[in-house]
């Protein structure tokens, strides 16, 4: 075996790490941008940001406000609790920065809805990211519902998205900024049993955040949606009561172990920051590998 000498492989390497002085003018740039060391850290702050939580109540809402609050932004909380929304706001509150709010706020009253987001703008001035963290559900087989029961669902689950979403928007189109996140579910995409109206509702969210996200790109808004899969909270409390039930919704989750809503809350700071700018229309699923199973 023939050994090259320490000289020859250091005439090597220097060849190879030499960038070429050959190719067209301005090619080898592209690949070269003048980055500083430190300089992404603020695409993750939400400072000067306002932050509206609708259903920031609830366990789910109230972590992922916590989360925005955590990196800098301002937080409305609304939800048809008003105790519970001050709570929230409560836990919100952060010394660094102007009160976190409170409304009461029925999604399924258009009218309501306009009212409570005029009263919050004209404290904070504007509305610059909106989370949609309403949601219900009823479980029973498909031919047990009442037309009452399925109304109800679509009414909170996706008419009021989408009246707090078009409440919210303008502003944010008007302003030529926004980050608009929706919480979907797993739902929209697999056929769970006992669950046609929400599962309707969720596909019917999924679908309307990208109708949102081509209309409204243009004006410096995006319209993202998070996907998670059984989460701990207050919606699945019930079922996850069921030992048996636990046992096989757990197994069909390749990580082997529910959500937590804590696991919502990075995808969440990201899809409202500036670091997401160029992600629009998409859901995200946090759901364990659920639907890549």
């Amino acid at each position: 075996m023939v050994r090259n000498s320490a000289a020859e492989e250091e005439a090597r390497s220097a060849a190879v790490s030499t960038p070429s002085t050959d190719s067209p003018a301005g090619e080898s740039d592209r690949f070269q941008p003048s980055y500083t060391s430190g300089q992404f850290r603020h695409m993750f702050d939400l400072t000067g940001r306002v932050a509206l939580v609708a259903g920031g109540g609830g366990g789910l809402g109230g972590v992922i406000a916590m989360a925005l609050a955590d990196f800098g932004a301002r937080v409305a909380i609304a939800d048809l609790d008003l105790d519970a929304a001050k709570k929230a706001a409560q836990l919100c509150a952060r010394p660094d920065q102007d009160g976190a709010l409170a409304i009461s706020m029925d999604v399924t009253k258009p009218g309501i809805v306009k009212a409570s987001i005029a009263a919050i703008e004209e404290v904070t001035g504007k509305i610059d990211i909106l989370v949609n963290c309403v949601g219900i559900n009823i479980r029973k087989p498909a031919l047990a519902y009442e037309p009452a029961e399925w109304r109800k669902i679509l009414d909170v689950n996706l008419s009021g998205i989408f009246y707090v979403t078009q409440a919210v928007g303008r502003g944010m189109v008007e302003r030529g900024y926004g980050r608009v996140l929706n919480i979907g579910s797993v739902s929209s995409l697999l056929g769970h049993p006992n669950h046609a109206p929400y599962a309707a509702s969720k596909g019917g969210v999924a679908l309307l955040t990208k109708v949102l996200a081509t209309e409204w790109a243009r004006h410096g808004v995006t319209v993202n949606a998070l996907g998670p899969a059984y989460t701990e909270t207050a919606l699945t409390a019930d079922l996850l009561a069921d030992p048996a039930e636990r046992t096989r919704l757990i197994a069909g989750i390749p990580a082997g172990r529910l959500g937590q809503p804590e696991d919502l809350t990075g995808a969440a700071v990201f899809l409202c920051s500036e670091s997401s700018r160029f992600v629009t229309g998409q859901t995200l699923y946090i759901d364990g590998g659920r639907t890549a199973d």
